[in-house]
């Protein structure tokens, strides 16, 4: 790759996605343009040695992008928030992070000063300045991953939130539980009935697993979400059945956003956002759930895909820098 010609006139954006299987890092103009991209695996429960990689990952962009080592802010998308009352992690399904002063020892390990905030906050703001969202007031960011969460970005910016809470959908409970729905739904966090037990990409196989059991059709290997969704396309009633339980639980826990935000356009991320269906499937699903006589906001999958957390998280420091100067 050529290099970018960054100096401290007109540093690169630097962006790291945190994430439970992976870390990736970018670099971007000033104008957006990916200039450098790498990714590693996250070293998982093992919290210094993530530390150590992220900062090896950090250096590696820079270099690629022929920036030489700058002293400008990076951004940090992580599966969690620091709380602002210690700036200690909390909330992380990347359990290994919660409890731990992440800002405190990434300055130190980078020589520079880190910006943090949730990874679907990211997602938001990236969908928001140059994404599927692009120029829309109110953008609300789902991902649907590993874990389930959700971001806002208003006017562009991410909104964090008093309480650094803000859009923290994945641990509101499903709406309009049934009994049977309400059983056995236990989330990491401590309650029951989370939308991430339910929509989440491991939740949907948990699900269709435990349908072929009841149907005497029980297997030894679980199956991935994506070969459910080949066996829905296929033709197999049971996979079916398993998407349109998914796809009522999506539109309930969406309805009852939408009633209270309105966004102007909802974007999915995270690898439940890859199954074409939903984008013709859910708008419909969800109007029932819409205390209004018509539901016309557009659902779109996320324009950077799974590099779309990581962009959000290297537009962080210039949107952090605005809303300080408000």
């Amino acid at each position: 790759m050529a290099p970018s010609g960054g100096d401290d006139r007109q540093p690169v954006r630097l962006g790291v996605d945190l994430g439970g299987t992976k870390i990736e890092a970018i670099a971007l103009a000033a104008d957006g343009r990916q200039l450098a991209r790498r990714r590693v695996a996250t070293p998982r429960h093992d919290y210094e040695a993530g530390v150590a990689a992220i900062a090896a990952l950090v250096a590696q962009v820079e270099a690629e992008a022929g920036s030489p080592p700058l002293t400008t802010p990076v951004g940090f998308g992580i599966p969690g928030s620091p709380s602002p009352a210690t700036g200690l992690i909390r909330n992380a399904n990347s359990t290994w992070l919660n409890g731990r002063p992440l800002q405190r020892d990434l300055e130190a390990a980078l020589g520079r000063p880190a910006v943090i905030a949730n990874d679907a906050n990211c997602l938001a703001a990236s969908e928001a300045t140059d994404g599927a969202g692009a120029g829309a007031p109110v953008v609300w960011a789902l991902i649907l991953g590993t874990g389930v969460g959700s971001g806002l970005a208003i006017a562009g910016r991410p909104l964090t939130g008093r309480n650094a809470i803000a859009g923290e959908w994945g641990h509101m409970p499903l709406p309009a539980m049934t009994d049977a729905e309400a059983a056995g739904r236990a989330c990491y966090c401590g309650r029951t009935g989370c939308v991430e037990t339910f929509l989440s990409g491991p939740a949907f196989t948990r699900d269709h697993m435990a349908s072929l059991r009841r149907n005497g059709r029980p297997t030894l290997e679980a199956m991935s979400a994506q070969q459910v969704i080949a066996a829905m396309r296929a033709g197999d009633r049971l996979a079916q059945a398993s998407y349109r339980r998914y796809l009522d639980w999506l539109a309930r826990g969406v309805g009852a956003v939408v009633n209270v935000l309105d966004p102007d356009v909802i974007v999915l991320g995270g690898g439940m956002s890859n199954v074409d269906e939903l984008y013709a499937d859910l708008p419909a699903a969800i109007a029932p759930h819409v205390f209004s006589d018509v539901f016309d906001t557009p659902v779109r999958r996320a324009a950077h895909g799974d590099s779309s957390g990581v962009r959000g998280a290297a537009w962080l420091p210039a949107a952090s820098l605005g809303a300080a100067g408000r």
